[in-house]
């Protein structure tokens, strides 16, 4: 098995599992299950991630019906149904599991927003898309699952007509991390490498992309595990009869090492966006 598909299969595992389907939807937010941007340190976990699809959406120009855009790493569907909703989009989620995706499918139903979104079962490393067919490639905190991401920004561009816009985020490492020092991080998720803020701008820089913006936040990074932290010991007791002790104690201990990492400036997240030309 090549090291992209294994861990294009890992992660997949992973989210399909019903101990992580419970956590993400009843924890992380349900609909947007991404990192927040938080006004306050106390703030719900889903208000703040879905002012992060909010402040994603407002820096894309003309969003309307005519906008094809592809979700990748869909997870829910909850930005989906927000670009659907708020400016008649028309909208593809790529998402590596069956389990978010039937969840997504149904939601859709019930708001009927269905004939505006398309729920796909893929990988970002090889998306079922034609050429130029999309305006805007959208994407948050899933980049990082890839191991292959060089391969990912190649599909971007593939599939992204000229002149379009990709926007995303990802939690990344920092552009000068020292060796070594974010291993228990990589171990959890079984990756050797994150990608960073220069990754990024010089993989984009390769297929002659333009910097639009890129907003460092990793403060909001920090807050977000730091909530999700908070939320689990606060609800111990009922979070392990949905997820289970071992997978509770399992993700502390992985959202102290976010949360320490952040603390010693060895991480990063934020919004990139760049354009076509």
């Amino acid at each position: 098995m090549s090291k992209q598909s294994q861990a294009v299969s890992l992660a997949e595992e992973y989210y399909d599992s019903p101990e992580a389907d419970a956590f993400y939807l009843n924890v992380w937010g349900g609909e947007d299950i991404h990192i927040g941007i938080y006004d306050t340190p106390g703030e719900d976990i889903a208000q703040a991630s879905r002012r992060t699809v909010e402040t994603m959406a407002r820096r894309i120009p003309d969003l309307g019906p005519e906008t094809r855009i592809m979700d990748l790493g869909a997870g829910y569907g909850g930005s989906a149904r927000y670009l659907a909703s708020e400016f008649g989009c028309r909208v593809t989620c790529l998402n590596l599991s069956e389990t978010q995706n039937d969840l997504n499918r149904e939601k859709n139903a019930e708001t009927g927003l269905d004939g505006l979104i398309d729920v796909v079962h893929g990988s970002f490393e090889n998306v079922p898309a034609d050429d130029a067919s999309y305006d805007v490639v959208w994407s948050q905190d899933a980049i990082l699952h890839s191991g292959d991401r060089p391969k990912v920004i190649s599909e971007i561009d593939r599939i992204l007509k000229p002149g379009g816009h990709v926007t995303f985020t990802d939690p990344m490492q920092a552009d000068d991390v020292p060796d070594g020092v974010l291993q228990p991080i990589l171990d959890r998720i079984h990756l050797s490498t994150l990608g960073s803020f220069a990754f990024y701008r010089a993989e984009f820089a390769k297929h002659g992309f333009a910097e639009e913006d890129i907003d460092p936040m990793l403060d909001q990074l920090r807050t977000h595990y730091f909530r999700v932290g908070q939320v689990l010991k606060n609800d111990y007791d009922e979070i392990i009869k949905l997820s289970g002790k071992l997978y509770v104690d399992n993700m502390l201990r992985g959202l102290d090492h976010w949360v320490n990492g952040a603390d010693k400036g060895y991480l990063a997240w934020g919004i990139l966006h760049f354009s076509k030309t």
